[in-house]
């Protein structure tokens, strides 16, 4: 076995409340230049292009609360986390094409740091620390690079330059004095880098299942201590908490999602103008979408339950009708299938359970067709997950967004490759933004049952998510929280997790 599937094994088995989290092996991000240098040579050969000069990012920069001195906890750039790993700011990072070699520019601080910041480390300290080949001061980039290129002309900087399909922003190329004195490339990088953070290494799958592990582990410690009367951000605290004394995760992979009650038909409740504060009722239902980040490489899990610990019959209904719909995709999921196909399928089996719970009526096919799914679930079924929340890659060159409601909310379209970790997460929520206007309109309206709809108008929504690994001929759920509504009324009444530790 390779040393690096054996540190990934360890790290991943680690135990989540340990104290103690596992150290992170640099050889993750060498593997990461190297995976990038041989897909960007490939590249280069096809095009008949030579093998001659840089990939060139800027690392991400501290940022000042707008106009004061207080500087917001930096977390470094993504694509600079993926290659380089720095946990500092104000680094460049380049890769020599020709030879392979990795460079590491460094700030050069002043005096007043070590009075103020700690410590001044050497350059040697970062060398060491990143496993880099060099490293030099950034105002030395210009001198370095020109004095290392072997090509003829001016030295050439594949620059990255790209289109983030989710948030559709773009990424900032690198920029420094003395540019000019280059050939600057802003193509030809940013689809190649991105194709790379597809696919994990067992290295990032381990770091990824960390976040997974103590995320689980706090999202269980949340079920059990949720009660009527508590605040929803009293909920977001003690999974913070956990994940930060347990886990060492200073970083959350995006804001929490502390939803109770109606508030839980809102997809992305938490934010500032909803900051998770309303006051938990006997009878809600509570959807909590959160996940640590462990060394960059991030978590999404969704559980949903009563506040009060019991299910009733209305709530297992759409509870289960959505768990269906989650177990079906993980079993469907290998390398080849489509995930559009795999959020049709979530989407068909939500509106069999809703047929049957007397919600819906009519032709389960005429429903597909009408989009009757959209309206229950608007969101996609998932999204790729690694270093970002949605990471990167859903829509390569060639891929078309589907423009269909509810599909068109899909973070990819593409067929799935081993090695992808992905989000199933699909929902079912009563909302009347979309509720309304269906009921109203001629080709839907006569799919509800308005009598049974208005029962569940204050009901909120339920979404089920899990982070999973797409393996050589399935599917690994990374995720490991009670989800039958059976395992989450015993955990909630102080029954073990897992429940195979009753029998130790």
């Amino acid at each position: 076995m390779a040393k690096s599937s054996r540190e990934a094994i360890s790290m991943a088995s680690t135990s989540p409340s340990s104290l103690s989290p596992p150290k992170v092996p640099m050889e993750l991000h060498v593997s990461n230049r190297q995976k990038l240098l041989k897909s960007l040579r490939q590249h280069l050969s096809n095009s008949s292009r030579p093998h001659h000069g840089f990939v060139l990012l800027q690392g991400g920069e501290e940022q000042t609360r707008y106009c004061t001195d207080h500087i917001e906890l930096f977390r470094q750039e993504s694509y600079f986390a993926y290659l380089f790993g720095v946990r500092e700011p104000g680094f460049y990072g380049a890769i020599d094409i020709a030879t392979g070699k990795s460079i590491l520019f460094a700030p050069r601080l002043p005096a007043n740091y070590a009075v103020w910041l700690g410590e001044i480390k050497p350059v040697s300290y970062f060398q060491e620390r990143y496993m880099v080949s060099m490293v030099y001061y950034t105002d030395e980039i210009v001198q370095l690079l020109v004095d290392q290129y072997k090509g003829s002309g001016k030295p050439l900087l594949f620059l990255l330059h790209g289109l983030n399909t989710d948030s559709n922003n773009f990424s900032k190329p690198a920029e420094f004095k003395g540019i000019e004195n280059f050939e600057r490339d802003l193509t030809t990088l940013h689809p190649v880098l991105t194709e790379c953070r597809v696919c994990k290494s067992d290295l990032e799958l381990a770091l990824i299942q960390i976040a997974n592990n103590i995320s689980s582990e706090a999202h269980v410690e949340v079920m059990r201590k949720t009660k009527a009367g508590m605040k929803e951000y009293q909920l977001e605290s003690m999974f913070l908490h956990h994940t930060y004394m347990y886990g060492g995760c200073r970083h959350c992979s995006y804001t929490c999602i502390c939803a109770t009650g109606e508030n839980s038909a809102v997809l992305h409740y938490g934010h500032a103008a909803a900051p998770n504060d309303r006051i938990l009722e006997d009878g809600d239902m509570a959807l909590l979408d959160m996940g640590a980040e462990y060394s960059f490489y991030g978590s999404d899990i969704t559980c949903t339950f009563p506040v009060n610990g019991k299910f009733t019959s209305d709530q297992s209904l759409i509870y289960n009708a959505v768990l269906d719909a989650h177990n079906a995709v993980i079993a469907a999921m290998k390398p080849g299938v489509s995930w559009v196909d795999m959020h049709k399928l979530a989407e068909k089996i939500i509106l069999e359970s809703l047929e049957k719970g007397n919600i819906l009526v009519g032709n389960l096919d005429d429903m597909m067709v009408e989009r009757v799914g959209a309206v229950f679930m608007p969101h996609g079924l998932g999204h790729l997950l690694g270093i970002d929340t949605h990471d990167p890659g859903g829509y390569p060159k060639g891929i078309e967004r589907p423009k269909e409601p509810g599909l068109k909310s899909l973070r990819t379209a593409r067929q799935l490759l081993e090695g992808m970790v992905i989000t199933v997460e699909p929902g079912c929520y009563f909302i009347d933004a979309l509720l309304v206007p269906a009921m109203k309109s001629a080709n839907t309206s006569k799919f509800f049952n308005r009598e049974i709809v208005d029962k569940f108008k204050n009901f909120g929504g339920v979404r089920i998510e899990s982070d999973v690994l797409v393996t050589a001929n399935g599917s690994k759920n990374m995720t490991k929280v009670p989800r039958e509504t059976w395992e989450i009324e015993a955990v909630m009444a102080g029954g073990p997790w897992p429940l195979n530790k009753a029998s130790g």
